[in-house]
């Protein structure tokens, strides 16, 4: 199977399916935590790592993909990043133990980190400008619908055949990937022009796991090792490049990433705390904690694509502002009344929250990217999806330390205090999303007079 010239379309959703796959286990695992627990004999810090394992592996993954897309061909690493993914996927299929099981998802991780930048990449170079908005709403349609489908996917999979069986059906969507990308990509030649920076990457690797695990464990001794590796790794990076860390000193595109990495926080954030909330809290089952998520994963499905249209035609300062602005909203209404919210208020705050990031999340990441140089877009990419999986690696392990602590803490109701706390947390983080993007739209303003 070999494509004779590039089908844009096709090629960024057979790269998006290796993205939605690995964000759909994800979020659909966290419905099987309270049976993970119980099975594997661990508790919720320990059965996290299933999702922060995961991230942590694209994280140290993606800040090689601006040296890959450099030197190798999209369809080489695609095919590369299919193949390590259903190895994964299969591993997990028939994990004995939770050592087997987190082998399998640093795997997946590994093929998301190569696949997530690559998708992007394609949008950016091989896309038209006039249609850049449309193709990057439907790229960042696959990461950001799929946490709110997994909790659906995974509840109903566990209850009727068992979790490993969240990982057996994913087998054939990647085999339709593996062929869809097969079919879409052409075969090209790409000289390698430059050596890897190895001592550099192996620093960054090792620097943010350390970091995040101070994070998940609070720990100031663990801060400080991951202090110094980052330092080694900054000298390393200096003598063979292996990050433009140079793009960081573009003051609109800092402010724009962080308004985006906000939105990854509270995705995988949320998608800890309502499942365990739902079944731990208010005594559902995992299927209904997974039908919970669906219709907010309906809307923000359908908002994607249409939201970055609006964006080609109209700019980009009116759908994001109305987007952020509607889901700061529902974060509040969320952290303010969560204890007085029922099943189906819940659901309608989710939901509501689905809109403001429908109309928002993929057209903040075009901008975040369009406000570098094309020359920067591919260490641009490299540092954004870098930093987004770090921030959702974070974010889950943060908020599973507040739930797991005020368990402990609270006897009686423990699950539900946790549960809140975690979403005033995130509600925080939303509004300095907000006050990011306003900073940006004042300097403009500035600039223009």
């Amino acid at each position: 199977m070999q494509a004779k010239e590039w089908h844009v379309l096709r090629a960024v959703i057979a790269a998006g399916i290796m993205s939605f796959s690995g964000v759909l286990i994800e979020t659909s695992m966290n419905v099987t935590f309270p049976t993970l627990m119980n099975e594997f004999q661990t508790d919720a810090n320990g059965v996290q790592w299933v999702t922060t394992g995961y991230l942590l592996a694209i994280a140290v993954i993606v800040p090689l993909s601006a040296f890959l897309i450099r030197n190798y061909s999209p369809r080489r690493l695609f095919i590369i990043a299919n193949l390590l993914f259903l190895v994964g996927v299969i591993l997990d299929g028939f994990a004995p133990n939770l050592l087997v099981l987190l082998t399998g998802r640093v795997f997946q991780g590994i093929g998301t980190g190569i696949a997530l930048p690559l998708m992007f990449d394609i949008i950016l170079t091989k896309s038209p400008l006039d249609r850049r908005g449309v193709m990057m709403g439907i790229g960042t349609m696959t990461t950001s619908i799929a946490p709110a489908i997994g909790p659906t996917y995974g509840g109903i999979l566990l209850n009727s055949l068992g979790w490993r069986s969240i990982f057996w059906f994913l087998i054939v969507l990647l085999v339709a990937s593996l062929i869809m990308g097969l079919t879409s990509m052409p075969v090209e030649t790409v000289k390698r022009t430059e050596s890897f920076a190895f001592g550099a990457f192996v620093f960054l690797g090792l620097g943010l796991a350390l970091l995040l695990m101070a994070v998940e464990r609070l720990s100031l001794m663990f801060l400080i090792g991951a202090v110094v590796l980052l330092v080694i790794f900054a000298f390393l990076n200096k003598r063979r490049q292996l990050l433009n860390l140079a793009i960081l000193r573009h003051s609109r595109y800092d402010r724009l990433m962080i308004s985006f990495l906000v939105y990854q926080a509270i995705l995988l954030g949320l998608s800890f705390i309502l499942p365990n909330y739902l079944q731990l809290g208010l005594g559902r089952t995992a299927t209904a904690a997974g039908l919970f998520m669906f219709p907010g994963a309906v809307i923000g499905s359908v908002l994607a694509p249409v939201s970055g249209r609006v964006l080609d035609k109209f700019g980009a300062v009116k759908p994001i502002l109305f987007g952020l602005s509607v889901a700061t909203l529902a974060m509040v209404l969320m952290a303010v009344f969560f204890k007085e919210l029922s099943f189906w208020t819940l659901m309608l705050t989710h939901m509501l929250l689905m809109v403001g990031i429908g109309f928002s999340y993929a057209n903040l990441m075009t901008i975040t990217l369009s406000s570098l140089a094309p020359s920067e877009n591919a260490d641009g990419n490299s540092v954004l999806n870098t930093l987004q999986q770090f921030v959702g690696a974070s974010a889950t392990a943060i908020v599973a330390q507040i739930f797991a602590s005020a368990t402990v803490r609270h006897i009686g109701d423990g699950v539900v205090t946790g549960s809140q706390s975690g979403v005033v947390f995130l509600t925080v983080l939303m509004i300095v999303s907000i006050l990011a993007f306003f900073t940006v739209m004042r300097s403009v303003k500035t600039a223009n007079k």
